[in-house]
């Protein structure tokens, strides 16, 4: 069995750690595959770019007829969209490949999918979209509130930011400010590690997670 095992993050400073291991685990402990007989398709970019290489590639050995099983660390991973999900998964089995998501526990194409697996499939994309927008939202209205404040237009900008006239421009790091400080929320990294990955204090990591409203966390 030859398994096509798809792993993303969002921005090139986040690790792809533990998706790899999750994925890999997977088809070798409940698909059977041998290591060689694992392929492993890497992004380091957004989830609703369905243009990103990692993907084209997939789906090109997907449409080659190359690949009996994909795995994917979870949902979100895969899409941000759940046109784009739904569309992914249609993919992969009309190729007559085989779909398993790991930490959703759902699989598709293998001949034994149930309704409620369709039902919590769109359930769980339609959330993964919703909480995509939600963090492009809150962003939004974060800088637009902050704007207003006298201690933005006068005092420094904040971590990921430059200022234009007073007002808050995102800075070409912005991404990865995000990325990192996701993952200090999660307790996936120090905020000494952040601030070593970012270049700053470990106080103008604290002031920016006080801030979260301005990155969409």
């Amino acid at each position: 069995m030859t398994v096509a095992c798809y792993v993303r993050v969002s921005t090139a400073d986040q690790n792809l750690d533990r998706q790899l291991e999750s994925t890999s685990n997977y088809a070798q402990d409940e698909l059977g595959a041998a290591l060689g007989d694992i392929d492993t398709y890497r992004d380091k970019s957004t989830g609703t770019d369905t243009e990103r290489r990692g993907y084209r590639d997939l789906v090109a050995q997907l449409e080659a007829g190359t690949v009996d099983a994909v795995v994917v660390h979870e949902i979100s991973r895969l899409a941000r969209s759940l046109q784009d999900l739904e569309r992914t998964v249609s993919r992969v089995t009309d190729a007559g490949a085989e779909i398993h998501f790991v930490r959703d526990g759902l699989v598709f194409g293998d001949g034994k999918e149930k309704p409620m697996q369709r039902l919590q499939l769109q359930m769980l994309g339609a959330f993964a979209e919703w909480e995509a927008r939600v963090k492009q939202m809150n962003t939004r209205e974060g800088i637009a509130a902050r704007q207003q404040n006298d201690e933005y237009h006068h005092g420094p900008a904040p971590l990921g930011f430059e200022k234009d006239d007073g007002r808050l421009i995102e800075t070409d790091t912005y991404h990865e400010v995000v990325a990192v400080l996701d993952m200090v929320q999660k307790d996936e990294l120090s905020k000494r590690k952040a601030a070593g990955r970012l270049d700053c204090s470990r106080s103008t990591i604290g002031r920016a997670l006080d801030r979260r409203e301005l990155y969409g966390l």
